[in-house]
């Protein structure tokens, strides 16, 4: 069974940082592209951070320069390295296995909650 269970998340203030961190278990993670997605209140779910198997990035314009993916393959754990942040980044986060597109496999874990707030 494909599992994928997010945590991390909690109330930082502008500026300060966060470390996500995503267990997956039930598939080949070591040659599955994973990705983190997030959803704002009243906004659709959008692309943060993706990595390939091969260790190719992408990330969101606003992201760039402050979030990291760093993937732990024997550990079968992907983590969103968040420094720099901003209000607007407060939303749910959530990770997932995704096709070479970053297109999201149809099965979401619970999310974890980020607020930036002062």
């Amino acid at each position: 069974q494909v599992q994928v269970g997010e945590s991390g998340g909690g109330l930082v203030q502008p500026g300060g940082s966060l470390r996500l961190s995503c267990a997956a278990s039930g598939f080949a993670f070591h040659i599955t592209t994973m990705a983190w997605y997030r959803q704002a209140p009243g906004k659709q779910r959008e692309l943060v951070a993706g990595m390939t198997p091969s260790g190719t990035t992408t990330y969101k314009e606003s992201v760039k320069g402050r979030f990291t993916i760093p993937r732990d393959k024997a550990q079968n754990t992907v983590y969103l390295q968040m420094n720099s942040l901003k209000p607007e980044d407060t939303a749910v986060y959530y990770c997932n296995p995704a096709s070479s597109t970053y297109v999201a496999w149809d099965m979401w874990g619970k999310g974890t909650l980020v607020t930036v707030s002062s």
